[in-house]
């Protein structure tokens, strides 16, 4: 297979029932990251807080937020 040929094949959109589970498989990965890194920011100490410019309040609000919600 050639490159221009490679390219072209790149370039046709996906099948609709292709996109719908591209765009979940994303969602997932997005609620998976969102949870992953609240869990981590409502363990950090005061201290680690404060250097990346947190307070303590703010970082409780968006640790307690559902994973579903940006």
């Amino acid at each position: 297979m050639s490159y221009q040929h490679t390219l072209a094949l790149s370039a046709r959109p996906l099948p609709p029932l292709s996109r719908v589970l591209v765009s979940l498989a994303l969602t997932v990965a997005a609620w998976e990251l969102r949870h992953r890194t609240r869990k981590h920011l409502s363990h950090l100490p005061t201290e680690t807080l404060r250097d990346i410019g947190i307070s303590e309040v703010a970082a409780s609000i968006e640790a307690e937020k559902p994973f579903w919600r940006a």
